[in-house]
């Protein structure tokens, strides 16, 4: 994985439920990391929706290895758009992370 090619930054977030005073159970999404990542496919499916059918963009992000684990309940943020992370797989020995993405 060359350095040169990690020419994005991507924030993973995590979701959290924070309980206030009255009681009220709130979900918010906090920043796990802040990385360097390269995208290295970019497709738009077509996917049915119970209207109908949509678009969805799906980008794949290769990100160096992080020991915080990235699971497929956490999300992307990336040049202001978000995006559900739907695979995971591991490049080499605690080489990398491929996370395959979903736009929300």
């Amino acid at each position: 994985m060359r350095a040169g090619a990690l020419d994005r930054a991507i924030t993973v977030e995590r979701s959290t439920e924070i309980v206030a005073p009255s009681g009220h159970v709130s979900t918010v999404w906090q920043p796990l990391m802040t990385v360097r990542a390269e995208v290295r496919e970019q497709t738009a499916d077509e996917v049915a929706t119970g209207f109908g059918g949509a678009e969805a963009e799906t980008l794949i992000f290769v990100v160096r290895w992080h020991p915080a684990p990235i699971t497929t309940g956490d999300r992307i943020t990336h040049a202001g758009r978000v995006y559900n992370i739907k695979q995971i797989a591991e490049i080499g020995r605690r080489r990398g992370w491929k996370l395959r993405a979903v736009a929300s």
